[in-house]
């Protein structure tokens, strides 16, 4: 099957890649002509496990094309992908201007029936928007398809070719089929396209953002009630958990949830329900007791050594959001190392992607780096653990203990043992335990 893909972000990147792996010719399509040219040189501009080997791959064989010219990529294309930025405005509405100007753009190129398809996180309603910004520049049959993406960053390749479920909102019986034929090769295990009309298909994917980033606010509003009761979080996940009724994901506690999903998807559909007369109150307080969790690891710090941290110095293990990625937005990090900055304290930062990343967009020069996270550590009063990466997970604690001024762990995400520390001389403290 020939198809586009408009945009080549997170979503686009890894939609296009894994399509041409399946056998279809895709040409990914980009306005920013850096982008592009780094693409066409093989180079990945975003960090995901496995990406980069299935991209020069497909190139290399054919199936896999990269242009910013919208008259090289729609005429000839069956199935056209819109997998734009959607940001966040300053009131939580998701800005539709680059799907709506993508939609036109498409409408113009076309030379027959075409199946466009919603691949960005949309807010209810977008389909038809699409729909009548396509009518209006085209006199060719075509439909207008919601299909949202499930992907988890750092695991995103595996959860495209072998999906759990595939949601697809088509209104007619004729685009219902291409999609089905298009999704084939990745559900022979028998895990189902489920369709839906769009607005339903919209709705699910903010829906299924807001469930599990509910989960993890209800668990870190458990964890702040074992601070001062003495209980242990990761009991409670134990306990909890294990009923089937519950199930045993999305239930640690940390030091908050960040990405560029669950923060913009839940504002989202705060401010959908807003606009149809509602008050989301649940998730409005998801939204709010994230918010503040993110600064309770370097409350902690403070309890321990003062408020005021002039002359004191820290090592972050730690800076994208979650491990796997490179990606920084909304990430606990940040929030974390500004507190520490206001309150007088230097700090040194390790990530084994997100370096860079932090360097350009975020806290610039404004703290020190380390390639190494034992390096990290030297001369610093306690070590804060912030992402779960797994080069950090059991290190040896004889050697972070010699290269620490002070025993001291934060341990943000609750990797290690209390028990395993303190046998190691150190003082620990955890979210909730």
């Amino acid at each position: 099957m020939r198809i586009a893909v408009i945009g080549t972000g997170y979503v686009g990147l890894v939609a296009g890649t894994c399509f041409a792996e399946s056998g279809n010719n895709v040409v990914c399509l980009d306005i920013d002509e850096r982008k592009i040219a780094r693409l066409k040189a093989g180079e990945v501009p975003i960090y995901e496990p496995g990406l980069e080997e299935l991209l020069k791959r497909n190139v290399h064989d054919g199936r896999l094309h990269f242009t910013t010219n919208y008259a090289e990529a729609i005429p000839k294309a069956q199935v056209v992908f819109i997998a734009v930025g959607t940001p966040p405005g300053e009131d939580g509405s998701a800005d539709l201007k680059y799907v709506l100007s993508a939609a036109k753009s498409i409408a113009q190129h076309m030379t027959g029936y075409t199946v466009i398809v919603d691949k960005s996180t949309v807010p209810v309603g977008t389909s038809k928007k699409v729909h009548d910004a396509v009518k209006a520049n085209t006199s060719h049959e075509f439909d207008v398809v919601s299909n949202p993406e499930f992907l988890k960053e750092g695991a995103a390749i595996d959860d495209f070719m072998k999906p759990d479920r595939v949601v697809v909102g088509a209104r007619s019986q004729r685009a219902r089929d291409v999609m089905d034929e298009l999704y084939g090769p990745f559900i022979r295990t028998g895990n189902p396209v489920i369709f839906m009309d769009p607005e339903s298909a919209e709705l699910t994917k903010y829906a299924a953002n807001a469930m599990l980033a509910t989960r993890i606010s209800f668990m870190n509003e458990i964890a702040n009630i074992c601070s001062r009761v003495g209980a242990d979080v990761d009991m409670i996940r134990k306990g909890i958990g294990t009923d089937d009724r519950i199930g045993s994901r999305f239930l640690f506690a940390g030091c908050g949830y960040g990405g560029s999903c669950f923060p913009k998807d839940v504002k989202a559909v705060v401010k959908t329900a807003e606009e149809h007369g509602y008050e989301f109150k649940i998730l409005q307080a998801v939204e709010a007791v994230n918010e503040l969790q993110k600064y309770v690891l370097a409350e902690r710090v403070k309890e321990h050594f003062g408020a005021n941290l002039k002359g004191r110095h820290f090592a972050i293990w730690g800076l994208s959001f979650k491990p796997n990625t490179d990606d920084m937005r909304e990430a606990p990090a940040v929030v974390i190392i500004e507190e520490l900055l206001k309150a007088g304290a230097t700090v040194t930062a390790c990530d084994p992607e997100a370096i860079e990343e932090c360097k350009r967009h975020h806290l610039g020069d404004r703290i020190r780096y380390s390639e190494t996270p034992m390096e990290a550590l030297d001369g610093a009063d306690a070590l804060l653990l912030v992402t779960e990466w797994n080069e950090f997970r059991r290190p040896d604690f004889d050697e972070v203990k010699a290269r620490l001024k002070s025993p001291v762990v934060f341990d943000g995400r609750n990797i290690y043992r209390r028990k395993t520390l303190e046998e190691h001389g150190f003082k620990y403290f955890g979210i909730g335990c």
